[in-house]
């Protein structure tokens, strides 16, 4: 079975459209300019030490606290979760819309065990624990022990190839893409598409009001002349209590050897 995915969605929709044997819609025309970060941003030659260590130091909480993330690209791709970085365990759901297909995947991470429900590949309410030994390096599920952040804002913000401080709560420039790694909604194999823009991806970032990274919008590159839709990242309610989200052994299976092989794992 054959999968065209949307400018890299989420690796495990591309399992569950590859068991299904669908495709995932393709990218949208290209929408209103003015969401579009200014050009001020990405005209910019080099960083700002200053907004980059700003910046840096605004992320930073995202690996020392709780919080809860809430990523979307346009109609077709949805993931919603609460992480708890000190504790190492994290949910997160995935939904993912094409023609006349919908799709709801669930993720947990509790320490250095994954599990997931994909359409087609669990059964019923049990749980699929994924060995990620046995995946490709940057292949990511939304979750993987190490980084719990399905965004991996902290890394790929240190990817910045300009960056300038537009105000208190504010900052705009450009990311580079090849050295992002573990970004939910954007694979490698996509990031191979967009050729040498892909090394000037035009994003911005806003805080809350005290100082924390709170919203991150990347303007993902045009594929095939198409536009696609900007892959956006809330983080709210940092601190929140991230209940113990680990399955009862019973409710395991380990996931079977044509599921890594689907991920392109061994």
């Amino acid at each position: 079975m054959r999968v065209r995915p949307a400018f890299g969605l989420l690796t495990a929709v591309t399992v569950a459209l590859a068991v299904s044997g669908c495709e995932t819609p393709a990218p949208s025309e290209p929408g209103d300019p003015s969401a579009t970060p200014t050009s001020s941003a990405s005209s910019a030659s080099a960083a700002d030490p200053a907004a980059a260590q700003a910046l840096g130091q605004a992320t930073a909480a995202l690996g020392n606290t709780s919080f809860k993330i809430t990523m979307t690209s346009g109609p077709s791709f949805k993931l919603t979760g609460q992480m708890d970085a000190p504790g190492g365990k994290g949910s997160a759901e995935l939904t993912a819309t094409g023609t006349n297909t919908e799709f709801h995947v669930l993720t947990r991470l509790a320490g250095q065990d994954l599990y997931v429900q994909v359409p087609g590949v669990t059964k019923g309410t049990t749980w699929t624990r994924i060995d990620m030994t046995r995946l490709p390096e940057g292949n990511t599920l939304g979750l993987k022990p190490g980084q719990i952040d399905p965004a991996n804002a902290a890394q790929l913000l240190s990817s910045t190839t300009d960056v300038r401080q537009v105000d208190p709560r504010k900052f705009e420039g450009s990311l580079d893409l090849t050295k992002a790694v573990g970004l939910a909604g954007v694979d490698q194999k996509s990031i191979q598409t967009y050729g040498a823009t892909a090394q000037k991806v035009p994003f911005t970032a806003g805080l809350d009001e005290q100082g924390r990274l709170s919203a991150l919008t990347i303007q993902l590159p045009a594929v095939q002349g198409k536009q696609a839709q900007p892959l956006e990242v809330l983080y709210t309610d940092y601190g929140v209590t991230v209940p113990d989200v680990r399955p009862a052994p019973a409710e395991v299976v380990e996931a079977p050897n044509d599921l890594y092989s689907t991920l392109g794992g061994k």
